[in-house]
């Protein structure tokens, strides 16, 4: 019964969980910049050992050190992350959030790899939760330009698709053209559409890994217009979504105050209801 009390307690205890809290979710005090700094650190550091451990002819008498290191640093991560349940004033929206499944995801890998050796590399999954970096040194204001540049690109998702439809037809053409003039010749590389239609969309992409490469005088000249097509076209994404932002920044700044900066007015209002200056509303 004293045991069942103390479990209970423990489960209850808010004192607790509200200094856990602090140092865990919080990182203006100087407890949890501390403990934000370290999770980081055991992040890399792990991380680093994957990377490491996947390259051949390493040394045998690393890979205990490395092995027990893994469990080590996957055995404070479980820890941490239960503790963040534990102390969470929500811990169904924290287990359900976008940090809360990475979390989760970065204690799995090395237990499926008891059981699917190979899996335990997925543990570079860690590195993921480097976004807290953005808390703790206070960089979500590169997080609000992320997602203005994510806005930009579900604007111009519509024009990109037709633009990416009418690349896929060009390729397509091409590499059934480019079948048409190599695929005569002996030994050729354009043996079939399939490897003809590679080709265009590595040489349009101005990529030229140069495994297939037309021979005749016809097939270098059509070549070298796909090139010269993949130079022109390559700038036209950039464009519309470029377009697109500077829409959204002058709609910002149409509804901000000249005076103050300060936006969140009405397309119709005449006055900024922070500081009273005359809008412009032209």
């Amino acid at each position: 019964m004293k045991l069942k009390e103390r479990i209970h307690r423990f489960l209850h205890d808010e004192k607790l969980k509200r200094k856990l809290y602090v140092i865990i979710f919080e990182s203006d005090t100087p407890a949890g910049k501390l403990f934000d700094v370290i999770l980081i650190g055991c992040i890399l550091v792990s991380v680093l050992l994957v990377i490491i451990e996947s390259l051949k002819g390493l040394p045998s008498f690393l890979t205990t050190p490395f092995v027990i290191m893994e469990y080590l640093f996957t055995a404070f991560f479980t820890f941490e992350y239960l503790t963040r349940i534990y102390c969470s004033p929500r811990p169904r929206k924290y287990i359900f959030s976008f940090f809360g499944i990475v979390d989760l995801l970065a204690t799995l890998p090395l237990y499926i790899g008891l059981l699917f050796p190979g899996a335990r590399y997925l543990l570079i999954i860690r590195a993921f939760r480097l976004i807290r970096v953005f808390r703790v040194f206070k960089l979500f204001n590169f997080l609000n330009e992320g997602e203005r540049l994510l806005t930009a690109l579900r604007e111009s998702s519509k024009k990109i698709a037709v633009f990416f439809l009418f690349v896929v037809i060009l390729v397509t053409s091409i590499g059934t053209l480019m079948y048409m003039i190599e695929g005569t010749q002996p030994n050729s590389q354009f043996n079939n559409i399939p490897n003809s239609i590679y080709w265009a969309i590595v040489t349009m992409t101005t990529v030229g890994y140069g495994d297939i490469t037309p021979v005749t005088g016809l097939g270098k000249f059509l070549s070298a217009c796909v090139m010269l097509i993949g130079y022109t076209i390559i700038a036209v994404p950039t464009g519309i979504v470029s377009a697109s932002m500077m829409k959204d920044y002058k709609r910002r700044r149409d509804k901000e105050c000249p005076n103050c900066h300060r936006s969140g007015h009405e397309d119709n209002a005449e006055f900024c209801k922070y500081c009273g200056h005359k809008l412009n509303n032209d």
